[in-house]
Protein backbone atom coordinates (compact mmCIF):
# COMPACT_ATOMS: atom_id res chain seq x y z
CA UNK A 1 0.00 0.00 0.00
CA UNK A 2 3.06 2.72 0.61
CA UNK A 3 6.22 1.96 -0.14
CA UNK A 4 9.45 4.14 0.49
CA UNK A 5 12.42 4.00 -0.97
CA UNK A 6 15.67 5.67 -0.26
CA UNK A 7 14.49 8.78 1.47
CA UNK A 8 16.74 11.30 2.10
CA UNK A 9 15.34 14.86 3.52
CA UNK A 10 17.48 17.36 4.75
CA UNK A 11 16.92 20.92 6.78
CA UNK A 12 19.79 22.93 5.20
CA UNK A 13 23.13 21.17 5.65
CA UNK A 14 21.69 18.75 8.26
CA UNK A 15 20.37 15.39 7.56
CA UNK A 16 17.31 14.48 8.93
CA UNK A 17 16.67 11.18 7.10
CA UNK A 18 19.66 9.08 5.60
CA UNK A 19 17.95 6.74 2.89
CA UNK A 20 15.58 4.73 4.65
CA UNK A 21 13.13 2.32 3.36
CA UNK A 22 10.17 0.51 4.25
CA UNK A 23 7.12 -0.99 3.33
CA UNK A 24 3.05 -0.89 4.90
CA UNK A 25 1.20 -3.04 3.69
CA UNK A 26 -2.48 -3.08 2.65
CA UNK A 27 -4.46 -3.77 5.99
CA UNK A 28 -1.68 -3.76 8.59
CA UNK A 29 -0.32 -1.32 11.27
CA UNK A 30 3.15 -0.58 11.15
CA UNK A 31 5.57 1.26 13.97
CA UNK A 32 7.96 3.68 13.31
CA UNK A 33 10.01 4.14 16.68
CA UNK A 34 12.85 5.95 17.90
CA UNK A 35 14.24 8.17 20.32
CA UNK A 36 13.71 12.70 19.82
CA UNK A 37 15.65 13.70 16.53
CA UNK A 38 15.59 10.23 15.32
CA UNK A 39 13.35 11.13 12.12
CA UNK A 40 9.83 9.86 12.92
CA UNK A 41 8.03 13.26 12.66
CA UNK A 42 10.28 14.22 9.56
CA UNK A 43 9.09 11.12 7.79
CA UNK A 44 5.31 11.48 8.14
CA UNK A 45 5.81 15.35 7.20
CA UNK A 46 7.93 14.05 4.33
CA UNK A 47 5.14 11.50 3.37
CA UNK A 48 2.06 14.03 3.92
CA UNK A 49 4.18 16.35 0.92
CA UNK A 50 4.57 19.44 4.29
CA UNK A 51 8.85 18.34 3.51
CA UNK A 52 10.38 17.94 0.24
CA UNK A 53 12.92 15.05 -0.08
CA UNK A 54 16.02 15.67 -1.92
CA UNK A 55 16.24 12.24 -2.85
CA UNK A 56 14.00 8.81 -2.94
CA UNK A 57 10.67 7.78 -3.69
CA UNK A 58 7.34 7.68 -2.23
CA UNK A 59 4.85 4.98 -3.68
CA UNK A 60 1.15 5.10 -2.83
CA UNK A 61 -1.43 2.87 -3.76
CA UNK A 62 0.31 2.37 -6.98
CA UNK A 63 0.90 5.65 -7.92
CA UNK A 64 3.91 7.80 -7.69
CA UNK A 65 3.56 10.43 -4.36
CA UNK A 66 7.16 11.97 -4.34
CA UNK A 67 6.71 16.40 -4.63
CA UNK A 68 2.84 15.75 -4.72
CA UNK A 69 1.15 19.01 -2.84
CA UNK A 70 -0.39 17.95 0.01
CA UNK A 71 -3.81 18.88 -0.47
CA UNK A 72 -3.33 16.27 -3.37
CA UNK A 73 -1.67 13.64 -0.97
CA UNK A 74 -5.00 13.90 1.18
CA UNK A 75 -7.84 13.74 -2.09
CA UNK A 76 -5.77 10.44 -2.49
CA UNK A 77 -6.17 9.13 0.33
CA UNK A 78 -3.21 9.73 2.56
CA UNK A 79 -4.47 11.56 5.78
CA UNK A 80 -2.25 12.84 8.72
CA UNK A 81 -3.43 13.29 12.29
CA UNK A 82 -0.60 15.44 13.40
CA UNK A 83 1.71 15.68 16.73
CA UNK A 84 -0.08 18.29 19.24
CA UNK A 85 -3.32 17.32 17.56
CA UNK A 86 -3.69 21.04 15.97
CA UNK A 87 -7.73 21.32 16.05
CA UNK A 88 -8.91 24.71 16.00
CA UNK A 89 -9.39 25.70 19.24
CA UNK A 90 -12.17 28.29 18.69
CA UNK A 91 -14.13 26.52 16.03
CA UNK A 92 -17.00 23.67 17.55
CA UNK A 93 -16.44 19.85 17.59
CA UNK A 94 -18.63 19.99 14.11
CA UNK A 95 -16.87 22.72 12.63
CA UNK A 96 -13.82 20.94 13.23
CA UNK A 97 -15.11 17.89 11.70
CA UNK A 98 -16.64 19.32 8.54
CA UNK A 99 -13.04 20.82 8.01
CA UNK A 100 -11.78 17.31 7.55
CA UNK A 101 -14.35 16.53 4.70
CA UNK A 102 -13.43 19.50 2.69
CA UNK A 103 -12.18 18.09 -0.11
CA UNK A 104 -15.41 15.85 -0.36
CA UNK A 105 -18.75 17.30 -1.96
CA UNK A 106 -21.44 14.15 -1.66
CA UNK A 107 -23.58 15.72 1.45
CA UNK A 108 -24.99 12.48 2.37
CA UNK A 109 -21.51 10.42 2.21
CA UNK A 110 -20.37 13.04 5.06
CA UNK A 111 -23.44 12.78 7.31
CA UNK A 112 -23.12 9.93 7.04
CA UNK A 113 -18.69 9.73 7.91
CA UNK A 114 -20.03 11.76 10.31
CA UNK A 115 -22.50 9.62 12.12
CA UNK A 116 -19.84 7.09 12.25
CA UNK A 117 -17.08 9.05 14.14
CA UNK A 118 -19.94 10.32 16.80
CA UNK A 119 -20.66 6.52 17.11
CA UNK A 120 -16.55 5.40 17.33
CA UNK A 121 -16.17 8.67 19.23
CA UNK A 122 -19.38 8.96 21.72
CA UNK A 123 -17.85 12.10 23.89
CA UNK A 124 -17.52 13.91 20.56
CA UNK A 125 -21.27 13.72 19.98
CA UNK A 126 -22.06 14.74 23.19
CA UNK A 127 -19.68 18.05 22.78
CA UNK A 128 -20.44 18.76 19.05
CA UNK A 129 -21.79 22.48 20.25
CA UNK A 130 -18.55 23.04 22.33
CA UNK A 131 -15.54 24.42 21.13
CA UNK A 132 -12.59 22.41 20.57
CA UNK A 133 -10.48 24.75 23.32
CA UNK A 134 -12.18 23.78 25.72
CA UNK A 135 -12.15 20.01 25.06
CA UNK A 136 -9.72 17.61 27.53
CA UNK A 137 -6.38 16.30 25.91
CA UNK A 138 -7.61 12.97 25.71
CA UNK A 139 -11.36 14.69 23.94
CA UNK A 140 -8.89 16.74 20.94
CA UNK A 141 -7.26 13.68 20.21
CA UNK A 142 -10.15 11.93 19.77
CA UNK A 143 -11.11 15.27 17.11
CA UNK A 144 -8.53 14.52 15.42
CA UNK A 145 -8.85 11.40 14.64
CA UNK A 146 -12.11 11.82 13.50
CA UNK A 147 -11.59 14.97 11.42
CA UNK A 148 -8.98 12.94 9.44
CA UNK A 149 -11.72 10.18 9.15
CA UNK A 150 -14.14 12.44 7.96
CA UNK A 151 -11.75 12.45 4.79
CA UNK A 152 -12.53 8.64 4.33
CA UNK A 153 -8.94 8.19 4.17
CA UNK A 154 -7.74 4.86 2.50
CA UNK A 155 -4.64 5.19 5.26
CA UNK A 156 -4.15 6.73 8.91
CA UNK A 157 -0.46 8.37 9.74
CA UNK A 158 -0.76 8.72 13.11
CA UNK A 159 1.89 10.91 15.19
CA UNK A 160 2.14 10.42 18.90
CA UNK A 161 -1.33 9.73 19.65
CA UNK A 162 -0.38 9.18 23.36
CA UNK A 163 1.07 12.40 23.73
CA UNK A 164 0.32 13.92 27.04
CA UNK A 165 -2.38 11.54 27.88
CA UNK A 166 -3.27 10.07 30.99
CA UNK A 167 -3.14 6.08 30.99
CA UNK A 168 -6.35 5.31 30.87
CA UNK A 169 -7.44 7.59 28.36
CA UNK A 170 -4.34 6.06 26.40
CA UNK A 171 -5.78 2.51 25.99
CA UNK A 172 -9.19 4.01 25.35
CA UNK A 173 -7.76 6.16 22.14
CA UNK A 174 -5.45 2.60 21.23
CA UNK A 175 -9.06 0.69 21.04
CA UNK A 176 -10.11 2.99 19.13
CA UNK A 177 -7.04 2.85 16.73
CA UNK A 178 -7.09 -1.00 16.83
CA UNK A 179 -10.74 -0.91 15.53
CA UNK A 180 -10.35 1.43 13.16
CA UNK A 181 -7.49 -0.87 11.54
CA UNK A 182 -9.07 -4.11 12.31
CA UNK A 183 -12.99 -2.86 11.09
CA UNK A 184 -12.63 -0.41 8.60
CA UNK A 185 -9.36 -2.27 7.02
CA UNK A 186 -7.55 1.16 6.89
CA UNK A 187 -3.78 0.38 7.02
CA UNK A 188 -1.89 2.51 9.28
CA UNK A 189 1.73 3.96 9.67
CA UNK A 190 1.97 4.61 13.66
CA UNK A 191 4.70 6.83 14.92
CA UNK A 192 4.66 6.52 18.88
CA UNK A 193 7.07 7.22 21.76
CA UNK A 194 5.94 4.62 23.64
CA UNK A 195 7.35 1.52 22.35
CA UNK A 196 6.20 -1.00 24.04
CA UNK A 197 2.51 0.20 23.34
CA UNK A 198 3.52 0.80 19.43
CA UNK A 199 4.73 -2.75 19.51
CA UNK A 200 1.76 -4.60 21.44
CA UNK A 201 -0.60 -3.03 18.60
CA UNK A 202 1.11 -3.41 15.56
CA UNK A 203 2.22 -6.17 12.62
CA UNK A 204 5.71 -4.90 12.19
CA UNK A 205 8.44 -2.07 13.37
CA UNK A 206 11.17 -0.12 12.07
CA UNK A 207 13.46 1.76 14.73
CA UNK A 208 14.89 5.01 13.60
CA UNK A 209 17.76 6.16 14.90
CA UNK A 210 19.79 9.10 14.20
CA UNK A 211 17.87 9.43 10.18
CA UNK A 212 18.73 6.08 9.30
CA UNK A 213 16.26 2.46 10.14
CA UNK A 214 18.93 0.58 13.13
CA UNK A 215 16.28 -2.50 13.62
CA UNK A 216 13.06 -3.57 11.84
CA UNK A 217 11.40 -6.78 11.93
CA UNK A 218 7.79 -8.29 13.67
CA UNK A 219 6.68 -6.51 16.15
CA UNK A 220 6.33 -9.61 18.54
CA UNK A 221 10.17 -10.77 17.95
CA UNK A 222 11.55 -6.40 18.36
CA UNK A 223 9.85 -6.54 21.29
CA UNK A 224 12.11 -9.47 23.01
CA UNK A 225 15.02 -8.04 21.19
CA UNK A 226 17.86 -7.53 23.78
CA UNK A 227 18.76 -4.06 21.90
CA UNK A 228 15.15 -2.70 21.87
CA UNK A 229 14.73 -3.47 25.28
CA UNK A 230 18.09 -1.98 26.87
CA UNK A 231 17.07 1.32 24.65
CA UNK A 232 13.61 1.43 24.80
CA UNK A 233 11.68 -0.92 26.89
CA UNK A 234 13.44 -0.49 30.01
CA UNK A 235 15.87 -2.91 30.13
Amino acid sequence: MLTVTDLHVSYGAINALSGISFNVPAGAIVTLIGGNGAGKTTTLHTLSGLLRPTCGRITFDGRDLTNVPPHDIVGRGLCQVPEGRLVFPELTVLANLDLGAYLRSDRAAIAATRDHVFQLFPRLAERRSQTAGTLSGGEQQMLAIGRALMSAPKFLLLDEPSLGLAPKLIESIFERIVAINRDEGIPILLVEQNARLALAVSSYAYVLESGRIALHGPSAELADDPRLKAAYLGG
